[in-house]
């Protein structure tokens, strides 16, 4: 490994830091549950040299419990005790290999923790809680940067595709009071938004890119699309239940999910970075490939998203806390059916963290042994 290439790799880790933290979902019941790109959106986690090898973890913690229709907030659902809440734990264990310089490969293993408070699901008289967790759908891919990272230090793009494998629990069961005969409790499937898996394989396009625009000063971006053909997973919602208009949200749906970004970096010295962003996640309200029946929660979420990270040698911390300013439940399909069924207007509602943590730790093992640099070489991309 050259000065050269040792000079691209350090001062990309102190401006693009701050992007590896690659937990991309959207917030709260909207997300099915917690999913990231299959290579990661890790700038410094792929960029790597021949034979590199980068494990680390990344955990996400959020707590959703404002409810929407469209994007207008139903605030009397907290303020009458009404709100659904849940808790969402999460870790990706990530490892990710260089084949080359360029062409990299990551497999990623989820875990979670899930816990949702509701009065609805419970006869509606009283407060309880249900709760999952265990090993989510792992995510393996390959990325290839389309410019030489060693003679394009000031910019270059990846584009990567990954298989999501249908490893997580999509039937985790629970029990749920006053629901079954004359009040009494029952087992059933937990929610949508807290089950570990969504039972179908899945294929994912992604994208990053980062970009000098003066001394210590980068853009970066990027962002993944998970297309899911699975049109529904079997799973029995009990939604129709609650009401007759909801026969068309029986079965869970195994929607599609997508995320992008994009924002500034700054290198504030040779250990410490930050940066300033907006990220838009999703599940859509039809998918690109398979049909679109069964039960899902579409939902948008736009956020602003400061970061900050720590670089010691081999070794990086990073912490990444976006703020949701715009959330948007729209109408889903099944919405629009029964609309036109009934003649009556219906947007189905979603609970919404106000924010995210992501945090992330990672150990870089390089092939060949790292020289000392010339404090010189780490000047950022003079």
């Amino acid at each position: 490994m050259g000065p050269k290439y040792l000079n691209l790799i350090i001062n990309i880790l102190l401006v693009a830091l701050v992007f590896s933290t690659s937990s991309s979902s959207a917030q709260g019941c909207v997300a099915i549950r917690h999913f990231s790109s299959c290579v990661g959106n890790s700038l410094e986690n792929n960029l790597l040299g021949k034979g590199d090898l980068q494990i680390g973890m990344n955990y996400r913690y959020f707590k959703s419990f404002r409810h929407f229709r469209g994007t207008e907030e139903e605030a009397d659902r907290v303020a009458n005790n009404t709100e659904v809440i849940n808790h969402s734990h999460a870790w990706d264990f990530f490892l990710t290999y260089g084949i080359s310089d360029r062409l990299y490969t990551s497999i990623t293993i989820p875990t979670v923790i899930n816990a949702r408070s509701s009065l609805y699901e419970h006869g509606r008289e009283e407060r309880n809680s249900t709760f999952s967790r265990g090993l989510a759908d792992i995510r393996a891919g390959v990325g290839y940067w389309i410019m030489d990272p060693q003679t394009n230090s000031n910019g270059n793009i990846a584009v990567g595709l990954g298989l999501k494998l249908p490893t997580g629990n999509y039937n985790a069961t629970d029990v749920f009071y006053n629901v079954g005969p004359e009040g009494s409790p029952e087992v059933r499937p937990v929610d949508q938004s807290i089950q570990p898996g969504d039972g179908g394989f899945g294929l994912t396009i992604d994208f990053q890119f980062y970009q000098k625009i003066a001394t210590g000063l980068f853009a970066y971006g990027g962002g993944f699309y998970l297309f899911n053909p699975r049109e529904t997973n079997g799973i029995r919602t009990f939604r129709e239940t609650l009401s007759p208009i909801l026969e068309n949200e029986a079965i869970m749906a195994v929607p599609d999910q997508y995320s992008v970004r994009t924002g500034l970096s700054y290198s504030l010295s040779n250990i410490i970075s930050t940066s300033l962003g907006a990220r838009f996640d999703a599940v859509p309200v039809k998918d690109i490939i398979g049909g679109n029946e069964g039960f899902r929660r579409p939902g948008n979420v736009l956020s602003i998203e400061p970061g900050i990270a720590y670089m010691s040698q081999n070794f990086t911390l990073n912490l990444n806390v976006p703020f949701a300013v715009r959330r948007d439940r729209p109408q889903s399909v099944t919405d629009r059916q029964t609309e036109i069924s009934t003649g009556s207007p219906r947007n189905g509602d979603a609970a919404f963290a106000d924010y995210l943590i992501n945090f992330g730790v990672s150990y870089r093992f390089a092939k060949s042994k790292t020289v000392e640099i010339a404090p010189l070489l780490r000047d950022t991309f003079d």
